[in-house]
C-alpha cells in the first residue's frame, strides 16, 4: 500500500490532505505500523487456518439484502440467522485509536464494510458472554444441531487465542448458522403440508397525512406458505403501475411489500387495501390516506412550510396571538433580456406589528427554492421582501413565488419572468443554449449536458461546442472539434483532482452564439471520494467483508464485470463497467478495445489516454458501422483478461427526434395573453418539454414566447398586443433536438376573457342535489350541471354541508378542499342519523359561481334495500328529429347484488307522472341506449332505472325536456378510406366558438389511448383515423364538439361494416384494375384460338405483357396480340393449338400504382378438349365455303301443338336447292319460304303415329351439298310426342266446377286436343275407376269427369294428370265443404228446374204472327200445348180474356190441341189476341194479330 499513494495524498492548487479526517489519519498510520511488523511472521500461519475457515463460509463476503440506510462506522452487526454475534461484543479496543471500517480496493474505492477482529479477553475473543453461552449450550435445539453437523468440532474454547483463531471460529459460527439455517430450510421444503398456511400480516400498513407534492410509501410484512400473491387497491380498484407511469411503484423483497406514491395530489385521498392471496386463503389490510393542500395555494404548488407547535385554535406558544399576512403592491409580469438585472419585490403587511419580528421569506422559481447566490440577492427591510437577479440568463426564467411565513400561517404571491435572449454578436447567430449541467462525473470523464435555445436565428441550428475551464484560470478550451447536434456530450481527458466548469455555444450557418451560462463546478474525482468528503459515514453497499488487515499486493487485475453501452449516437458511444473483484489495493487503468462486427480483429482505443474511470467516450466511429467493445484492467502487476465483449452497437442516434405536438388551441386571458394549450407529442422519449412561439396573422414571423422550455401541455403567453390576431404553435425538443412545429393554431384577437369578446363569467349554481349511497358515515350526492356555465369549461365543484338539528340548520362546512370534477361526490366523516343539508358551487376560469339553493335535509343513516339505488348523471346527446341517444352513470348503491341491467323511462314533458313508459322490455347491460321511438316536434323527458336479482331499483331523477328535432346545420359523421387504404371517420362542425373542442370517444367513453385511433383536428373539422383496424375497433363511435348547441353524431362499426372497410382498405391501399372479365378462350372461325379478357378501367398508359409458363411472349407470327384501350379489351390469337401449346397462359395488367392479372390453365383433358374443338372448326370452315347449315335439323312444337321441322342454311344463292325426304321418299316442303330467310321448314298440323318415320334434308348447287337428318321414330318419335303432350297440360285451364241436373261435373280446357293423349283423374290421391254413375270424357277440347247423383263419399280433391313422358301435371280442385255445399245445391236447383222445364206449360205452335181476314169470314186457328198436369188455356183479345159464345168459340181437344174460331168476323173483331197456358211448373203465352177488312174499303 505504501507503494500505491492515492490522489488525496498527492498536493494540487485546489486540494490537499486537511479534508481527510483525523479518525481516518489514525486508522490508516496505525494500520500501516502495525501490519509491516506483523505481516511476515502471521503469513505463513495464518494463510492455511484462514483459507480453511473462509472458505467454509462461503469466502469473504457475506450478501445481506439491500439497505437504504447506512450502519455506522463505530459497529457492523451480522444477522442473527447468520452470525450469532452481537453488536455490543465488536466495540473497538479502548487503548487502540478508533480504526476505520470500510473495505477498499486498490483505488480506494468503498467496496463494504470490514468485520474487525481484535485482540483481547475471552469475552472478546469468543463473542458470547458466559451467560449467554451457558444458556445455548442447555438448549436441546442447539446441542442436537451441533451434534448433527458439527461432530468432531472442538467444543471447548481456550483463554487466549490470536487473531487467526477468533477469525477462525467466527468464520466456523457463521458457517455453521448457515448451514443450520439451510437444514431447516430443506426439512420445510420436504414437508410442505405441514406448514402450508393462509397469509398473516406481521406488520400491517399504517395510515399517513401528508401534503401534497410530497411522497408517501406503504409498508406491511406479509408470512404465509406457499408465498402469498400481494396485490394493492386504491378504493377497491387495483392499482397498476403501467397505466399510471413514475406515479406508482411496487416492491416486493423477503416478504416485504411496498407501495410508493410519488407526488400525491387530492386524488390520492383515498382507503388503501393490501390483499395477500396463496392456497390456503386471502386476508386484506386497510389504510388510508389524507393530502392535504395549503389554504390560498396557487395552482403550481409549492414546497410544504415548516411544522410549527399551535395550539388547536392556531394561536402560537411563544405569543398567544394570531399573524395576519397580507402581501400588496406585488411584482407582476415581468421581462427582461440576458445580461440584464431584474428586481422583484412586493411589500407584506403583517399585523399585529410587533417590533423585531421578522417572518421566514422564501423565494422559490419553478417551485424550487432560490438560495442566496452572486446571481440572486435577497433583501428584507422589514415591510419589504426583494429579490435581484443580478445577472438575467434564460435559466432564470420561470414563475417566481414569494412566500411569507409567519408562526400561524404562511401567505405567497406569483408572477412568471420571461427573460429573452440577448443581441446576438453575429447576425442570424442563434441563441445561446440553456441549463448547462455535469453528470456522471468521474476521475477523468464527465457528461455535459444542456437545453436548445428557442431562437435558431433563421436557419437550423447544425450543432453545439462544449468549451471546458480549469478553476482558477480564466482560459477556455473546446471540447469537440466539429459541432455534434446531440444535448449531450461525454468530455475525457480531465485531470484528476482538478475542478472544472463548462459552456456551451450554438452555431448555425451565420455564426456563433453567446456562450450558455456556465455550469457549476465539478472536481474530477472518483465518486466514492466525493461521497466521503460530503460526509463522515459511508454508503451501505450491501456487503459486509470478513478481511485481513493485509493487503494482498501484485495480484494481476481480474476481468471487468458487466460491460454495456449506456448511450450511443452518430458522434460518440458510451461504455460503463464495473471494476473486477480480483484486482489487490492497488490503483487499476483500462484499455479500451473494439472490433468490427463480423471480424474477429480487436484494435485498442486508448494507446495514449490513460482511462481511470469505469466510464469511457469512443470517437471517430464510422456511422452505421456495428461494433463490439471489451474492456482490459491493468496494474504494476500486468494486464488482466478482457471483459465479456458487448453486442454488436450499431453506430447512430437511437432517441428519436419527437413527433410534432398535436392540436393547439389557444384561449383569451388578459387583454395581453393568451392561454396555449396543445396536445402532448405522441411517443416522446425523454421529453424535455416545449418551446412555444406566436406570429401576428399575416405576419408569416414568429416569436418565441417562451425561452425556457415547459414540461406541461398549458402555458400563458403573455407580452402581447392587445387588438392584435394571433396564431400559435408549438415545438417539443430532448436530447436529440427540436421536432417540427405544429399545425398553426385558429387566429385570437388578444382581449380579455371577462368583460371583452367573449362574455365568460362564473357559472349559475347547479341544482338538483340528490342522494345516491348512503352508510353510516357518509353519503353519496349528485346534482345536474349548471343552466349557464359561464362561456368556459366547468373546472369543478365544490360542495358544502351542513347538519340541521331539530330543524335548525347549522354552520356550512367545506366538504372537498379541491374541486371534483364529476358530478357526483362522498361526503364523509359524517355522523350516524344526523340530518343534512348540502349545497354546490360549480367553478370555471372565471371563478367559483354562487352556491346552489341548499337540498332536502337528507338523514345520514346506512341503507339497507336489497334493490340498487338510483342512476345518475343522465345526459341526453345525438338529438335528431325522432333518435336521440341517453348516457348515464350506474347507481353508487348496488345493493344486495350486483347491477345486471337497466330500464329506460319516457313520458311527454308536460303529460302526468302516470304517463311514463318504458322504452325496452328487457334490460340492457350498457350505460348508453340510443331511443328511436320519438315524434318530431314533441318534447320528452327521461329516467332510468336500475335492477339487480333482487329486483327493479328506484328511478333517477328525469332529464331537462328534450325537443326532438334535427337543427339547422347538424352533420353527420362520415367514413372515408383514402387512397392508401387508411381509414378513418370524420367529422365537421360550423358552429365553432374559439373554446371548442372535438372529443371522440368509443362506447361513449373519451378515447384517450392512441394506440389504436389517431385524432387530428383542423379548423372545423376533426379526423379519426384507425392505426390498424381490427375486430378490437368494433363499437360505437361518437364525437361531440363542446361549448356548441349540441354538435355531436355517432357511427356504429359492425362487424359487417368492419368486413366492408377492410375490404375497401385493401383496394386502395393496393389498387386493382378492375376486369369485367377474367381472362377466357374462345374458338373463332378457322379454329383459330383467341385469348381474351375485359378490364372495366384502364387508362391509355396501362401496360399489358402476355407469359405462357412464365415466359413472356412476343407479337409475331404464332401469337396476334391486339389492345384496345376504348373498350379495354386485351386478346391474343393463335392459328392452331401444337402439343407444345399445352399449359398456363397469363395476362399481366399495370396501369401506374393499380395492377392485376388473370390466368387461364390448359391442360389435360381440357387442353385436348379445345385442341379437338379447334381442329373440328377448321374442318367445318371448310364445310361452310359450300352451301351448308347454319343450324341442323331440328322440331319445334307451337303453342297450338303443331310440329315443325326446321334447319338454318347459311352461304346459298339461287341456285342452291333443298330437298326433304321421309323414309327415303321426297315430301314436298312449303312452298312460299324462299332462301333468302336462311330457315327452312316442314309443318304437321295434326300429328299422329303415321307421321313416324325418318326426316332428311339436302341442300345442294355446284359448289357442293350439306346433308341433315332427324330421326323421329320409336323414341324420337315418344319424345316429340312428349313434348306435344306437354304443351297440351301447359295449355290446360285451372280445374273448374260445374252442377248440371245430373250430377256434378269437373272440366279443364285445352288448346288443342290429341287421341294420343293420356289422362288420369284422380281422386283422394286415387285412380278413379269409371262406373255408370261417374264418367270422363272430352267434348272438342274440354276434358270433363261427370258425377251423376253426387253423394257425401264424393267429397274430397279431384285431380286431372296430364302424361308427358316426364313429370308430367296435374291441375286440382277441392270438392268439399262450401265448394260441395255450394255445387251440390246447384245440382238439385238444375235438377228441379230440368224437371220444371219438361212439365211446365208450353205453347208448342201454330198460331201466326199475322192474321188479315176478309169481314163476314170465318177465322179458326188452332194451336199445340204441352205441360203436366194438363195446363189451363186462356185467350185474350187486347189482354182481356175471351168468354166462349156463338161468335167466339175456344175448345181444348185431347189435351193438346187448343182452337179459337170467329164464326163470322166483322171489323170489331181486329186487334191483338193471346193464348196463356199454364200449370203449376210455369206459364206461357203466344201473340198474333188480327186484322179484318171490308171489300169495299179494299176496292
Amino acid at each position: 500500500m505504501s507503494g500505491s499513494t492515492p490522489f488525496y495524498q498527492k498536493h494540487h492548487r485546489h486540494y490537499d490532505r486537511g479534508y481527510r479526517s483525523k479518525e481516518l489519519e489514525s486508522a490508516v498510520s496505525q494500520y500501516q505500523s502495525s501490519s509491516s511488523s506483523s505481516y511476515a511472521a502471521r503469513r505463513s500461519s495464518s494463510r492455511a487456518s484462514a483459507s480453511a475457515a473462509l472458505s467454509a463460509s462461503s469466502g469473504h463476503v457475506v450478501a445481506l439484502h439491500e439497505r437504504t440506510t447506512p450502519i455506522p462506522c463505530s459497529y457492523t452487526r451480522l444477522s442473527s440467522s447468520y452470525s450469532g454475534l452481537e453488536e455490543s461484543r465488536l466495540s473497538p479496543m479502548p487503548k487502540r485509536a478508533k480504526p476505520t471500517y470500510l473495505a477498499m480496493d486498490k483505488e480506494n474505492q468503498i467496496i463494504g464494510y470490514v468485520v474487525p477482529i481484535f485482540r483481547g479477553s475471552q469475552e472478546y475473543a469468543s463473542g458470547f458472554s458466559d451467560t449467554e453461552e451457558a444458556r445455548v449450550k442447555e438448549s436441546a435445539g442447539y446441542m442436537a444441531r451441533r451434534n448433527l453437523f458439527t461432530s468432531g468440532l472442538e467444543m471447548e474454547r481456550t483463554e487466549q487465542t490470536s487473531r487467526k483463531v477468533s477469525m477462525r471460529e467466527s468464520a466456523e459460527r457463521i458457517s455453521l448458522s448457515k448451514r443450520i439455517y439451510e437444514n431447516e430450510e430443506h426439512h420445510k421444503r420436504m414437508n410442505k403440508d405441514s406448514l402450508m398456511h393462509a397469509p398473516e400480516f406481521v406488520i400491517k400498513p399504517r395510515s399517513h397525512t401528508v401534503w401534497e407534492k410530497q411522497c408517501v410509501r406503504l409498508h406491511c410484512t406479509v408470512s404465509g406458505w406457499p408465498d402469498p400473491r400481494v396485490v394493492w387497491y386504491k378504493n377497491n380498484v387495483t392499482i397498476d403501475p403501467m397505466a399510471h407511469p413514475g406515479k406508482y411503484k411496487l416492491e416486493s423483497s423477503y416478504n416485504v411489500h411496498s407501495l410508493e406514491i410519488n407526488r400525491c395530489d387530492f386524488d390520492d385521498t383515498a382507503q388503501y387495501r393490501v390483499s395477500a392471496m396463496n392456497s390456503k386463503g386471502e386476508l386484506s389490510s386497510f389504510a388510508s390516506i389524507v393530502v392535504k393542500r395549503f389554504k390560498g395555494e396557487v395552482e403550481e404548488a409549492l414546497p410544504m412550510p415548516r411544522p410549527r407547535s399551535t395550539d388547536k385554535d392556531g394561536l402560537i406558544s411563544e405569543y398567544g396571538i394570531t399573524f395576519d399576512t397580507h402581501i400588496v403592491d406585488g411584482f407582476g409580469v415581468s421581462f427582461g433580456r440576458e445580461g440584464e438585472t431584474m428586481s422583484l419585490g412586493a411589500t407584506v403587511i403583517i399585523s399585529p406589528n410587533l417590533a423585531r419580528y421578522q417572518p421566514e421569506v422564501q423565494w422559490y422559481r419553478d417551485d424550487v427554492l432560490l438560495q442566496p447566490s452572486k446571481w440572486c440577492h435577497m433583501h428584507w427591510s422589514g415591510d419589504k421582501a426583494t429579490l435581484t437577479l443580478t445577472h438575467l440568463n434564460k435559466e432564470d426564467e420561470g414563475l417566481y413565488t414569494l412566500r411569507i411565513t409567519t408562526k400561524s400561517k404562511y401567505e405567497t404571491y406569483s408572477a412568471y419572468v420571461f427573460v429573452r435572449d440577448a443581441d446576438a454578436e453575429v447576425e442570424g447567430a442563434p441563441g445561446a443554449p440553456l441549463d448547462v449541467k455535469c453528470q456522471d462525473a468521474n476521475k477523468d470523464y464527465v457528461i455535459v449536458t444542456w437545453k436548445q435555445p428557442a431562437v435558431d436565428g433563421g436557419s437550423s441550428i447544425l450543432g453545439y461546442f462544449v468549451d471546458r475551464c480549469e478553476v482558477g484560470t480564466t482560459h477556455w478550451s473546446q471540447c469537440n472539434d466539429t459541432p455534434i447536434k446531440f444535448a449531450r456530450f461525454p468530455v475525457t481527458g480531465l485531470v484528476e483532482g482538478r475542478s472544472y466548469t463548462f459552456r456551451v455555444r450554438a452555431v448555425n450557418k451565420s455564426g456563433m452564439s453567446r456562450p450558455s451560462r456556465v455550469s457549476e463546478v465539478v472536481a474530477a474525482m472518483d465518486p466514492a471520494d466525493r461521497a466521503r468528503m460530503r460526509g463522515t459515514s459511508a454508503p451501505w453497499t450491501g456487503q459486509i467483508i470478513v478481511t485481513e488487515e493485509e493487503p494482498a499486493e501484485g495480484v494481476v487485475p481480474g476481468k471487468p464485470k458487466e460491460l454495456e453501452v449506456t448511450e450511443a449516437t452518430k458522434n460518440y458511444v458510451v461504455l460503463s463497467w464495473k471494476p473486477p473483484g480480483e484486482r489487490g489495493h492497488e490503483g487499476i487503468m483500462y484499455y479500451v478495445e473494439k472490433c468490427v462486427s463480423g471480424t474477429d480483429s480487436w484494435q485498442r482505443v486508448n494507446t495514449e489516454i490513460p482511462v481511470k474511470s469505469p466510464r469511457f467516450a469512443l470517437f471517430d466511429l464510422a456511422e452505421g458501422k456495428a461494433y463490439s467493445f471489451r474492456v482490459r484492467c491493468c496494474n504494476s502487476a500486468g494486464v488482466g483478461e478482457p471483459s465479456e465483449a458487448t453486442e454488436a452497437t450499431t453506430v447512430g442516434d437511437k432517441l428519436d427526434i419527437p413527433s410534432a405536438p398535436g392540436r393547439v388551441v389557444p384561449t383569451r386571458n388578459t387583454d395581453t395573453s393568451v392561454v396555449v394549450s396543445w396536445e402532448a407529442s405522441r411517443h416522446a422519449k425523454e421529453l424535455v418539454g416545449y418551446y412555444i412561439e406566436a406570429s401576428i396573422v399575416g405576419s408569416n414571423k414568429f416569436e418565441p414566447c417562451n425561452n425556457k422550455p415547459v414540461k406541461g401541455t398549458r402555458f400563458i403567453c403573455h407580452g402581447l398586443a392587445t387588438g392584435e390576431s394571433y396564431v400559435f404553435r408549438v415545438k417539443a425538443l430532448n436530447a436529440a433536438g427540436l421536432s417540427e412545429c405544429s399545425q398553426e393554431s385558429e387566429a385570437i384577437e388578444v382581449k380579455a376573457a371577462i368583460g371583452g369578446g367573449i362574455p365568460h363569467a362564473s357559472p349559475t349554481p347547479p341544482y338538483g342535489i340528490s342522494v345516491l349511497e348512503c352508510v353510516r358515515d357518509s353519503m353519496v350526492l349528485a346534482w345536474k350541471q349548471p343552466t349557464f356555465i359561464g362561456g368556459a369549461d366547468i373546472t369543478g365543484y365544490f360542495v358544502d354541508y351542513r347538519e340541521v338539528i331539530n330543524g335548525v340548520p347549522g354552520t356550512w362546512h367545506e366538504a372537498n378542499v379541491k374541486s371534483v370534477s364529476d358530478r357526483a361526490y362522498r361526503v364523509s366523516d359524517l355522523k350516524e342519523n344526523r340530518k343534512y343539508q348540502f349545497q354546490v358551487r360549480a367553478a370555471n376560469m372565471a371563478g367559483v359561481g354562487i352556491p346552489s339553493l341548499p337540498s332536502g335535509t337528507f338523514v345520514c343513516e346506512e341503507w339497507t334495500i336489497a334493490v340498487p339505488g338510483p342512476p345518475h348523471d343522465l345526459q341526453v346527446t345525438e338529438v335528431r328529429a325522432n333518435t336521440l341517444v341517453l348516457l348515464y352513470k350506474p347507481p353508487v348503491y348496488q345493493g344486495r347484488d350486483p347491477v345486471n341491467g337497466f330500464y329506460i323511462d319516457i313520458k311527454e314533458a308536460d303529460a302526468e307522472e302516470e304517463a311514463w313508459r318504458g322504452v325496452n322490455e328487457k334490460a340492457i347491460l350498457t350505460n348508453y341506449m340510443k331511443i328511436k321511438i320519438l315524434k318530431e316536434g314533441e318534447t320528452y323527458v327521461f329516467r332510468v332505472r336500475a335492477q339487480n336479482k333482487a329486483g327493479v331499483g328506484k328511478a333517477s331523477e328525469p332529464t331537462e325536456p328534450v325537443l326532438a328535432e334535427t337543427k339547422p346545420g347538424t352533420t353527420e359523421i362520415v367514413v372515408d378510406v383514402d387512397d392508401d387504404g387508411v381509414i378513418s371517420m370524420n367529422f365537421a362542425c360550423s358552429n365553432l366558438t374559439p373554446d371548442s373542442k372535438f372529443v371522440w370517444s368509443k362506447n361513449y367513453e373519451e378515447i384517450t389511448d392512441d394506440t389504436r385511433i389517431t385524432v387530428a383536428t383542423s379548423g372545423g373539422k376533426s379526423k379519426a383515423t384507425f392505426n390498424m383496424l381490427a375486430e378490437d375497433d368494433i363499437g360505437i363511435y361518437s364525437c361531440a364538439v363542446t361549448h356548441t348547441d349540441g354538435a355531436c353524431s355517432s357511427y356504429t362499426l359492425s362487424a359487417e361494416e368492419l368486413k366492408k372497410l377492410l375490404e375497401l382498405s385493401h383496394d386502395h391501399k393496393f389498387p386493382v384494375i378492375p376486369l369485367k372479365t377474367e381472362l377466357a378462350v374462345e374458338l373463332q372461325e378457322k379454329g383459330r384460338i383467341r385469348f381474351w379478357l375485359q378490364a372495366e378501367k384502364i387508362s391509355a398508359n396501362g401496360k399489358i405483357e402476355y407469359v405462357f409458363n412464365d415466359n413472356s411472349l412476343s407479337q409475331g407470327e404464332k401469337y396476334k396480340m391486339n389492345f384496345n384501350k376504348d373498350t379495354g379489351v386485351i386478346e391474343m390469337i393463335m392459328e392452331s393449338l401444337l402439343p407444345e401449346d399445352e399449359g398456363t397462359f397469363t395476362f399481366q395488367l399495370q396501369d401506374g400504382k393499380a395492377t392485376n392479372q388473370s390466368s387461364l390453365v390448359l391442360i389435360g383433358d381440357v387442353f385436348k378438349g379445345l385442341q379437338k374443338e379447334s381442329a373440328f372448326m377448321r374442318k367445318e370452315w371448310h364445310r361452310k365455303q359450300g352451301p351448308h347449315f347454319v343450324e341442323y335439323l331440328s322440331y319445334e312444337v307451337t303453342p297450338e301443338c303443331c310440329v315443325i321441322l326446321k334447319c338454318k342454311v347459311g352461304n346459298i344463292k339461287k341456285e342452291t336447292v333443298a330437298l326433304w325426304y321421309k323414309d327415303g321418299r321426297e315430301v314436298k316442303g312449303d312452298e312460299k319460304l324462299t332462301f333468302t330467310e336462311g330457315v327452312l321448314k316442314l309443318e304437321i298440323a295434326q300429328i299422329s303415329k303415321k307421321d313416324a318415320g325418318v326426316y332428311e334434308i339436302v341442300l345442294k348447287d355446284d359448289r357442293g351439298q350439306d346433308t341433315s337428318t332427324l330421326n323421329l321414330t320409336e323414341q324420337g318419335f315418344r319424345d316429340l310426342m312428349n313434348e306435344v303432350f306437354s304443351n297440351i297440360a301447359n295449355s290446360s285451364t285451372a280445374l273448374k266446377i260445374q252442377s248440371t241436373d245430373e250430377g256434378i261435373r269437373l272440366y279443364s280446357f285445352v288448346s288443342y286436343y290429341n287421341e294420343a293423349l293420356q289422362v288420369t283423374w284422380h281422386h283422394k290421391d286415387s285412380a278413379i275407376a269409371f262406373t255408370d254413375r261417374i264418367k270422363s270424357g272430352v267434348v272438342g277440347e274440354q276434358l270433363w269427369l261427370q258425377i251423376t247423383e253426387p253423394t257425401e263419399k264424393d267429397k274430397g280433391k279431384y285431380a286431372i294428370e296430364f302424361h308427358d313422358g316426364k313429370g308430367g301435371l296435374k291441375r286440382t280442385v277441392e270438392l268439399s265443404g262450401q265448394a260441395f255445399d255450394d255445387a251440390y245445391a246447384e245440382f238439385q236447383r238444375l235438377k228441379a228446374a230440368a224437371i220444371a222445364e219438361r212439365n211446365r206449360a208450353r205453347v208448342a205452335g201454330g198460331l201466326p204472327d199475322v192474321v188479315t181476314i176478309q169481314e163476314l169470314k170465318a177465322l179458326n186457328l188452332t194451336c199445340n200445348i204441352s205441360g203436366e198436369p194438363l195446363p189451363e188455356v186462356v185467350w185474350l183479345k187486347n189482354e182481356r180474356e175471351i168468354v166462349s159464345d156463338g161468335h167466339y168459340v175456344m175448345k181444348l181437344e185431347a189435351g193438346k190441341y187448343a182452337s179459337f174460331t170467329i164464326t163470322t168476323v166483322n171489323t170489331a173483331d181486329s186487334g191483338k189476341y193471346s193464348i196463356l197456358v199454364k200449370n203449376k211448373y210455369g206459364t206461357e203465352s203466344a201473340d198474333f194479330t188480327v186484322s179484318v177488312f171490308s171489300p169495299d174499303s179494299k176496292k
